[in-house]
């Protein structure tokens, strides 16, 4: 990858080639090419992002620094820390060092162009969706899972205006709460697109969110959701763009295997009908939509040791008999990976709660996360070919805890390049070598049996309490 970095002529990608090193180092990993630095310095530049040309805080130090503290957690997540990486990096490269204070570090991170992480991060899940194996893929077909999640963060009066906490807590009392809906790839398990909003309010449902990702579908892709997205104005939506959805029925839905043209035991064609126009719809485009809709309607069993069976219905647009009722349930069993997916984001990078202080650089750290979760996935990918593997075999956590403990060598550069394609080499073999564990049947109950303190939850806010206890004092 070196190779390929040193032939950038703009002297601006030159820090570039620093910060891919420290994931993508030249161990001749096949998905290396996917960051380049040309690559960077074009989309910071379309988006009027790049700063710091001849400073220290450069655009290429910043989104290195800040990809280390969401890939880190405790004090090494703060900005202190982050400033201590940045000064060490500086005196090992030979060049200027900064002081300790933070201030100027936060005021260069808030510089960092949204539109153009966003994009970045989209763009290398998607070359590497299209670098996909074929066997990596459902069927020949690229599946994409759907699902929404929730994050808080600082209480700040800009977060609280923008994305203000649940109506169940009292004023003062609870956190601001954003609600957002990501697009992950079956195939590669990266994030292609995400969208956030309020967690109320006006269109901020998560069904509204995913609206507004129609763009990052494309035809002859499969959609995978839960049963909330499970509607005739959704569907038919997505069937207008040639996107195929396989989806488990709303409960409020009533299905009967009597009716509809027989494929065969618990598996039939149905027509459903347009149901009125919702309020947030326009005429105009309610009249685009038809006015019926042919889908393919399965029911299945789930059967698992010690748990009760239970019976899934499924809903999807394939309506070719080519696909087995046992591939479609195949296919929706898949959506699990969802939820691991998102699991790993928000426990191991830490975005179940994140810890910017205003909208502005919530959505900023939004994306590094996400941009950092898509570098780690890469990598694994890149692992999961050298060693025939699948990506999805590959431990998230794992690999990035390999990444983590060789950055600033690879970063600073401070081993000799034979030594580095070594050291590099033996951390893709490690990588390849943390499978994720299968253990078919596992049942574990939802409780904790370490106890996390004896302080009650705060039912008043902190300043009510603060004068409570001035007043007892007294």
């Amino acid at each position: 990858m070196s190779d390929t970095l040193s032939e950038s002529s703009p002297s601006r990608s030159n820090s570039f080639q620093q910060v891919l090193d420290s994931f993508l180092s030249p161990a001749g990993l096949p998905f290396s090419e996917l960051l380049t630095a040309d690559r960077i310095t074009r989309i910071f530049a379309r988006h009027k992002g790049l700063f710091g040309t001849h400073g220290v805080y450069s655009t290429a130090i910043m989104v290195w620094s800040f990809l280390g503290q969401v890939l880190r957690d405790g004090k090494e997540a703060s900005c202190q820390s982050a400033v201590a990486r940045v000064m060490t990096f500086c005196k090992l490269n030979g060049k200027k060092v900064p002081t300790a204070d933070t201030r100027n570090y936060c005021r260069a991170r808030a510089k960092l162009s949204v539109p153009a992480l966003r994009e970045l991060s989209g763009e290398i899940a998607n070359e590497l969706e299209e670098a996909a194996e074929e066997d990596w893929l459902w069927k020949g077909r690229h599946a994409k899972l759907i699902d929404g999640f929730t994050f808080t963060m600082p209480d700040t009066e800009q977060n609280q205006s923008e994305f203000p906490q649940a109506n169940t807590q009292r004023p003062g009392c609870g956190l601001p709460i954003a609600r957002a809906v990501a697009i992950l790839s079956l195939a590669t398990a990266c994030v292609l697109d995400a969208a956030i909003g309020p967690y109320k309010g006006k269109q901020a449902s998560e069904t509204a969110l995913l609206r507004t990702l129609f763009g990052s579908l494309k035809p002859n892709d499969v959609v995978v959701c839960d049963r909330y997205h499970c509607s005739f104005m959704l569907i038919a939506a997505l069937m207008k763009r040639g996107t195929d959805v396989c989806a488990r029925l709303h409960q409020r839905r009533h299905s009967d295997f009597r009716r509809g043209r027989r494929l065969g035991k618990y598996d039939h064609l149905i027509i459903w009908t347009r149901p009125q126009r919702p309020k947030w719809m326009d005429k105009t485009t309610y009249e685009q939509i038809p006015e019926t809709i042919l889908l393919r309607e399965i029911r299945y069993n789930v059967v698992e040791n010690g748990r009760r069976t239970q019976a899934m219905t499924v809903v999807t647009t394939l309506l070719d008999e080519e696909y087995t009722k046992a591939d479609i349930a195949e296919l929706y069993g898949f959506r699990w990976n969802v939820e691991l997916d998102l699991r790993s984001i928000k426990d191991t990078l830490n975005l179940g709660h994140l810890r910017c202080k205003s909208p502005a650089m919530i959505r900023c750290e939004l994306w590094v996360t996400m941009l950092g979760y898509n570098l780690i996935r890469t990598t694994a990918a890149g692992a999961a070919v050298l060693h025939r593997k699948r990506p999805r075999q590959i431990s998230f956590t794992s690999a990035c805890q390999f990444i983590l403990s060789a950055w600033m060598n690879t970063a600073c550069r401070q081993l000799e390049q034979q030594k580095l394609k070594v050291l590099c080499q033996t951390l893709a073999d490690q990588i390849a070598a943390c499978e994720v564990g299968n253990r078919p049947g596992r049942v574990e109950p939802r409780v904790i049996k370490r106890r996390r303190g004896t302080y009650p939850l705060m039912q008043q806010p902190r300043q009510v309490l603060r004068d409570r206890l001035r007043n007892n004092t007294t």
